[in-house]
């Protein structure tokens, strides 16, 4: 597909970058795979925050913490078509959502799960530490990048009892077909779990239409909120069906009185509560998310999908070696490239970018050949491409 010289979203982005990233003035921020900058209106809606537990907690806690956190529940619950507010629980992050459901499943000796060998750590240690109660993980070579219906036919079983996928691949910028996986998931009575990190603020998640059964999305990357919060998705009829083996003050009915000692796990996904959750990361979440759907994560899609195309014609006109698919129904805003052979050279890069105040990152695949990785968001445009651009060629030049 031919992109056009001049790619623009529908929305207004000379206004978002003035009013919600003014970093943009000296920072070319291509890093939000790895982390990504807060909006204007979640770091004042961070600050609220600390400053209220500054002063007065308890009353903070009580007048706006729980009410923010109900806000939480509700509006994840729209953005990603749930069915009740309760099939979401906050949680730390991506690491510890995936652990806490494989220890919650009743595992048989024999039974397998399956995902393709470029899922980022969280989303496979979780399962292969599974291997130990006789689990058998079954990973596969992507196609295209990521696990498609056709790798997975060719290792789907009688056993098979969960896979596993990223919605976007960390390292790839490959787009997964989350409709077709799940439709072929649902029909054969297999889990459906997805890593949503890379995604949940790029390309629309109905976690109804695509047969989810479970999702997680620390909040840091695509969600663009604070480190150490994000959300658990589970299908109510599959939390239903877990016991957690984490057991804490407020995951168990009738957990405001402390000392009955209940162990009835709570309904739906507040099953999976670890405790007294980030309170301002609740609100940089809530806050970042009225952001995302003020823009239309559609339109969010449709841009940053072309941008991240705009970049990989400049890439190939230059003859780098792109990872990412280049066909735009396959990738996202994710675009994984290769600049130079040996990894100390491509650190040099990064590192000349980085004192620039061009932020991307170095990722190696498995057998260590190093790629550079930028990954886009709703306010990069195409001048944030000529500057990067200009000192990329600036860092290659022989010294």
């Amino acid at each position: 597909m031919t992109i056009s010289t001049s790619v623009t979203p529908v929305y207004d982005i000379t206004t978002l970058r003035r009013d919600e990233f003014p970093l943009t003035e000296t920072v070319t921020y291509l890093n939000h795979a790895g982390i990504s900058p807060l909006p204007e209106r979640s770091r004042r809606a961070t600050q609220y925050a600390v400053d209220r537990m500054a002063h007065n907690a308890s009353k903070f806690f009580g007048t706006d913490g729980i009410p923010m956190l109900e806000r939480f529940h509700h509006e994840l619950k729209a953005y990603i078509n749930a069915e009740h507010a309760s099939d979401i629980c906050p949680v730390q992050s991506n690491s510890l959502a995936f652990n806490l459901v494989a220890g919650a499943i009743d595992w048989r000796p024999g039974d397998n799960i399956i995902f393709c060998d470029v899922e980022f750590p969280a989303n496979a240690y979780p399962w292969m530490a599974l291997e130990r109660q006789g689990v058998i993980c079954k990973i596969v070579p992507p196609q295209h990048g990521t696990l498609t219906v056709e790798a997975l036919d060719a290792a789907v079983d009688q056993n098979t009892r969960l896979v596993a996928v990223s919605s976007m691949q960390f390292f790839t910028g490959a787009r997964a077909d989350l409709a077709a996986l799940g439709a072929y998931c649902r029909e054969r009575g297999i889990l459906f779990s997805v890593d949503a990190i890379q995604s949940i603020g790029h390309i629309p998640i109905d976690v109804q239409a695509m047969h989810i059964d479970i999702l997680a999305c620390g909040g840091q990357k695509s969600l663009l909120a604070l480190t150490g919060i994000g959300f658990l998705y589970i299908r109510p009829d599959i939390a239903e069906q877990m016991q957690p083996s984490f057991v804490g003050g407020n995951n168990v009915e009738g957990w405001e009185h402390w000392l009955k000692y209940a162990m009835t796990p709570r309904q739906g996904a507040l099953r999976f509560m670890t405790g007294t959750f980030n309170v301002p990361g609740i609100f940089t979440v809530v806050s970042s998310l009225s952001l995302i759907n003020e823009l239309g994560v559609h339109h969010i899609d449709t841009y940053t999908t072309q941008l991240a195309g705009y970049f990989m014609d400049e890439l190939d006109a230059r003859g780098y070696e792109i990872l990412t698919p280049r066909d735009p129904a396959l990738h996202g805003s994710i675009v994984t490239f290769k600049v130079a052979e040996t990894t100390e050279e491509t650190d040099r890069i990064v590192k000349y970018l980085g004192d620039h105040d061009i932020p991307i990152v170095r990722h190696l695949d498995a057998v260590g050949h190093p790629f550079l990785r930028l990954s886009l968001h709703c306010y990069n445009n195409q001048q944030d491409s000529a500057r990067f651009f200009e000192y990329l060629s600036s860092a290659v030049q022989p010294s």
